[in-house]
């Protein structure tokens, strides 16, 4: 079994070559999979990863999907309804998960990572590290993103993905959701 090491440095040699073949149809998102359970590990690896790119001539640039929601959600203008409603009944979860995954998926995420992306469209040797994907559950996963965002990668976009691969294209976020087919992207890991 390969090492997460390993397994990024496929990934880099992967995003490397897929840069230089410039498909006119491809996208250039990759997804580097690990099991849940190294999500410490990864975040551990983050900063190594990142000074290895800059001395490789990368212009890294990092998204990170917790620190995007908490922005999103300590700023949304229900904040205050949500919190007495929550002192109301502090036991319903779904309740409140549904509340906080609508302030999510409302567009306000996918404008964020989309303004991200365009930031790197005309720069040269850009990536983008997409980080915390864990923090989409249970509101969202990656998946339905990177749909609504297809055609708008213009850098190398690498998704550090907690779950586990279960074919070619179909991938089980966390490990524990439905399988999902509907990726459109290189995965190396899981």
């Amino acid at each position: 079994m390969a090492s997460l090491k390993d397994n990024f440095d496929e990934l880099m040699e992967r995003v490397r070559v897929g840069r230089e073949l410039s498909h006119a149809s491809f996208e250039p998102i990759y997804y580097l999979i690990f099991p849940p359970r190294e999500i410490l590990e990864v975040k551990r690896s983050l900063p190594a990863w990142t000074a290895k790119l800059r001395m490789d001539g990368w212009d890294v640039h990092l998204f990170s999907m917790a620190a995007e929601i908490e922005a999103i959600l300590s700023r949304a203008p229900l904040m205050k309804i949500w919190l007495a409603a929550d002192a109301k009944a502090p036991l319903n979860w779904d309740k409140a998960n549904q509340s906080l995954a609508n302030a999510i998926t409302n567009g306000s995420l996918k404008a964020r990572f989309e303004a991200q992306l365009e930031l790197l469209q005309n720069k040269k040797n850009a990536i983008l590290l997409a980080t915390d994907l864990e923090a989409l559950h249970p509101y969202t996963r990656i998946g339905v993103l990177e749909s609504q965002l297809y055609g708008k990668f213009f850098a190398p976009t690498v998704f550090l993905y907690p779950g586990e691969r279960t074919g070619k294209t179909r991938l089980k976020f966390l490990g524990f959701y439905p399988e999902d087919g509907n990726y459109r992207s290189v995965h190396v890991g899981g």
